[in-house]
């Protein structure tokens, strides 16, 4: 059994190829390294089973062994780097979709889609469901993620359409855990590197905005049931436990062990007010729902950032987008 995953060296796509290994398969990492790190798979070095080659996805890519499965995950993630990364993001989600539809046909594979609950926008609908088509601006700074995995999932469903491609659409939610980049820009490992620095939390508008924060092993178990499973339609993975943002930092400080109050900025352009997954169809469906409390996540998640932050060259700039 053997499968490819793209953005294997990012926070999500490290975890995937290591779900997979522990269940037996042979795993093929692809990445292009720019927001993904090596190191995030450091620890695999010399296991036989897995291979990664550095390539950008949204170049075609050749592979000649079988492949059981096709998971693209390859995509600038987090708002920093796909306001830097505008046009990249557009092609991993445009061309690099295609090309890894395209060669899960050629090998006859099983196609996943690493989709997002940007897909929804700032929603009118609360919770979301699958159903709920979305309130997306396509031309504002956070279009270019939202519209590329808007495309990125019609793609999937006509080459499902139109050449019987045995495919799976994953909508992500917010996602949390070890691996994630200091630097990234996401809110919650911005708020443990500045919880354990001493410094402020930076909080955008007047934190009465919510999310749902899904532990990172949760989110794995949830994308490889539905990986194994028969649901063809896109699927929401998430915590459906509901976040403010000021409960947030409340959160992290206790982690932390910070005391410093948190200061204020104006709202990112188009920013969600809330998010929040309906996964009645993953439960239903796939027998899964997370099991990972907020602060038992957060608790874990600060460990793991402790010690990342204790080493010498996780004091360089670039790790921390200073």
């Amino acid at each position: 059994m053997r499968v490819l995953i793209t953005g294997a060296a990012g926070f999500l796509g490290s975890h995937l190829v290591d779900r997979f290994l522990s269940e037996g398969y042979q795993v093929v990492g692809v990445d292009n390294l720019v927001t993904g790190s090596a190191g995030n798979l450091a620890h695999l070095d010399g296991n036989p089973r897995f291979r990664l080659i550095e390539h950008d996805i949204s170049t075609p890519l050749y592979f000649d062994s079988d492949l059981e499965g096709v998971l693209h995950f390859a995509s600038p993630a987090s708002p920093v780097d796909y306001l830097e990364l505008p046009i990249q993001t557009l092609k991993a989600g445009g061309l690099g979709t295609h090309n890894t539809l395209g060669l899960a046909l050629r090998h006859g594979a099983r196609y996943l889609l690493a989709s997002t609950s940007e897909v929804y926008g700032d929603p009118q609908v609360h919770p979301q469901p699958e159903s709920y088509w979305g309130n997306v601006n396509p031309v504002g700074p956070r279009g270019v993620y939202d519209e590329a995995k808007r495309y990125a999932e019609a793609m999937t469903m006509a080459y499902r359409r139109a050449h019987g491609l045995d495919t799976r659409i994953v909508r992500i939610f917010n996602t949390y855990g070890s691996r994630m980049r200091p630097g990234d820009g996401r809110v919650v490992s911005n708020f443990i590197v500045q919880g354990l620095r001493g410094e402020p939390m930076t909080v955008y508008g007047d934190g009465s905005q919510t999310r749902s924060f899904c532990y990172v092993d949760d989110e794995i178990e949830g994308i490889f049931k539905l990986y194994r499973s028969s649901r063809v339609d896109p699927t929401n993975i998430g915590n459906p436990d509901e976040c403010g943002i000021r409960e947030l930092v409340s959160l992290v400080m206790e982690a932390t062990g910070s005391s410093v109050p948190p200061i204020f900025l104006p709202l990112p352009v188009d920013d969600p007010v809330v998010r929040r997954p309906d996964i009645s169809v993953a439960r239903r469906e796939l027998g899964w729902s997370p099991t990972v409390t907020l602060r038992d996540g957060l608790r874990k998640t600060v460990d793991w950032f402790r010690e990342l932050m204790g080493r010498p060259y996780a004091r360089s700039r670039t790790l921390f987008g200073d």
